[in-house]
C-alpha cells in the first residue's frame, strides 16, 4: 500500500507538472476523435488504436462514477473501483473504497437533497495499463428539511485508473474542495 501511495503520489505531481502544457493545449480548438480525423494535439497515439479505445474506457469510468454521485445512488459505484483501490479527500487518508463509502459517501447522501457537478473539465492520459486522470469542477450541494444552507465549492480531482485484464477502475482516487474566494 505505502508503494501505491508514493507512486500515487508521484503520478499527481508529473500530472501536475505537465498541467501547465495541458492548459495550453486546452486552449486550442477541439477537434474530432472520429476515424480519419485530425490528431489531437497533446495525445500520443493516433485516432483509432488501442490507446483511443483505453482512454474512452476511463473516461467511461470516471463519468460513471461521477454520474452516480450527482444521482445520489452509489450502489453501482463498487464495481468502478478495485477492492485494494485507496481513497483520499481534502488532506485525509480514507482508506479502501469500501470503507469510504461505508462511513463517508453513505452517511452524507442520507442528508442530501441534491447533488450537482457544474463546469466539469477532464483529462486523461494513458500510460499502457495506467492512466492518469484530472478533474476540475464546481458542485452545488443542497440538504434535506432545509436544515443547512447549500454549499457550492471548486474541486479537483486526481486518480490513477489501472487496467487489469479487458477493465479498467479507479487505483487512487483523490478529490479536494474549497470555498469560492471573492473576486479580487
Amino acid at each position: 500500500m505505502m508503494f501505491r501511495s508514493a507512486l500515487a503520489g508521484s503520478a499527481v505531481a508529473a500530472l501536475l507538472a505537465t498541467s501547465g502544457q495541458a492548459q495550453a493545449q486546452s486552449q486550442a480548438p477541439a477537434r474530432s476523435h472520429a476515424p480519419g480525423s485530425a490528431h489531437t494535439p497533446g495525445s500520443a497515439h493516433a485516432p483509432g488504436d488501442a490507446q483511443s479505445a483505453d482512454e474512452a474506457q476511463v473516461r467511461a469510468v470516471v463519468t460513471a462514477y461521477k454520474d452516480a454521485i450527482e444521482r445520489m445512488d452509489v450502489s453501482q459505484t463498487p464495481a468502478l473501483f478495485w477492492t485494494d483501490s485507496e481513497i483520499f479527500e481534502n488532506g485525509g487518508v480514507e482508506g479502501s473504497f469500501a470503507y469510504y463509502l461505508e462511513h463517508h459517501l453513505g452517511p452524507e447522501f442520507a442528508d442530501l437533497a441534491g447533488f450537482d457537478f457544474r463546469n466539469h473539465e477532464m483529462k486523461v492520459e494513458v500510460d499502457g495499463d495506467t492512466a492518469f486522470v484530472s478533474e476540475t469542477y464546481t458542485f452545488h450541494i443542497t440538504f434535506k428539511y432545509g436544515a443547512r444552507a447549500p454549499i457550492e465549492r471548486r474541486g479537483a480531482a486526481t486518480s490513477v485508473l489501472r487496467k487489469r485484464g479487458d477493465e479498467w477502475r479507479f487505483d487512487v482516487y483523490h478529490s479536494s474542495a474549497r470555498p469560492f474566494r471573492p473576486a479580487a
